[in-house]
């Protein structure tokens, strides 16, 4: 997990053009969810022994803070002074905005979220695809009826026994290959890849920062890992991404990689705090995930609150 490691772009690159050709969504429409198959979801459903549930959201925040300049609107809308009436039939009615790519709440990327030298995924050009009124293909609307599949949880502070990873820690294929092994798990084909770095936890108990300077995330030679074991999702309770970036000249190399070349749809800043305790009582890792964006047919991205259920 260590933060230094930069790539030049001359080797992003060459390692952009291999996960897109080795990765099994690298060149498919619906880019890797084409990986959970009947077959695996029918085993996820078996991963269910206690029939817990639990979130894997974090509570919508609506604070400004230093990593949420623009944080979801909330307000009650009636009734109209907020006093409902001694008599009669009234309802409580609310609306809600988010800026959905925030830094704070979680929320999924589409396929059609990253634009890389002017195409997304799949070499689609992007002014082909995206306008005003949102996005004609690769939408959230490829997952409109959830996806459904093994969940397996890595806990990399967990594994160097510490309560989160700094900002600017980078968490690399051997930390993931020694948390499967440390954890007993192995991830395989179709499974929905949760890395933990402590993000939520340091957030919960030192306060907000600016993370767009300073978080812990993957780094891009992990995705390697993910492309050998042909992951479907990958899933943070940070931004997947480290800052500052490991790449010399661009920002969100794993954002990149995971969604533009290998077809990876990525939840971003979910909350593990009330899973982890579940797993080590249970003495395992794996679970059945559910996830289940809104149905936005043209949107980036949605707010998701992904369950997983032991």
């Amino acid at each position: 997990m260590r933060t230094t490691g930069e790539l030049s772009e001359a080797a992003f690159r060459r390692l952009y053009r291999h996960l897109r050709d080795t990765s099994p969504g690298g060149a498919a429409p619906r880019g890797a969810l084409d990986t959970i198959t009947g077959d695996r979801v029918r085993a996820a459903v078996r991963e269910v022994r206690s029939g817990r549930t639990v979130s894997l959201a974090a509570p919508v925040n609506t604070r400004t803070g230093p990593d949420d300049a623009d944080p979801a609107e909330h307000r009650l809308t009636a009734p109209a002074d907020g006093e409902p009436g001694t008599s009669g039939l009234e309802f409580a009615r609310d609306r809600f905005a988010m800026n959905i790519h925030g830094d704070v709440d979680s929320h999924l990327d589409a396929l059609c979220h990253v634009v890389y030298d002017g195409t997304l995924h799949g070499g689609v050009p992007a002014a082909d695809v995206l306008s005003p009124a949102g996005a004609s293909a690769l939408s959230v609307d490829l997952a409109r009826d959830g996806i459904v599949g093994r969940g397996i949880l890595l806990d990399i502070p967990r594994l160097h026994g510490v309560r989160w990873l700094e900002p600017g820690a980078r968490v690399r294929a051997e930390d993931l290959a020694a948390a499967e092994e440390r954890q007993g798990v192995r991830v395989g084909r179709g499974d929905l890849l949760f890395v933990r770095v402590g993000h939520r936890r340091r957030r919960e108990e030192l306060g907000p920062w600016d993370v767009a300077a300073a978080r812990a995330g993957l780094h891009p030679t992990a995705m390697e890992f993910l492309a050998e074991r042909e992951v479907a999702v990958l899933g943070g309770d940070g931004n997947n991404d480290s800052a500052p970036s490991a790449v010399q000249g661009v920002g969100f190399p794993v954002h990149v990689l995971g969604i533009h070349a290998m077809g990876l749809h990525l939840l971003d800043y979910l909350r593990f705090e009330d899973l982890v305790p579940l797993c080590a009582w249970e003495g395992r890792w794996s679970f059945l995930c559910v996830v289940a964006p809104l149905r936005l047919p043209a949107a980036t991205g949605s707010p998701v609150n992904p369950l997983a259920i032991l």
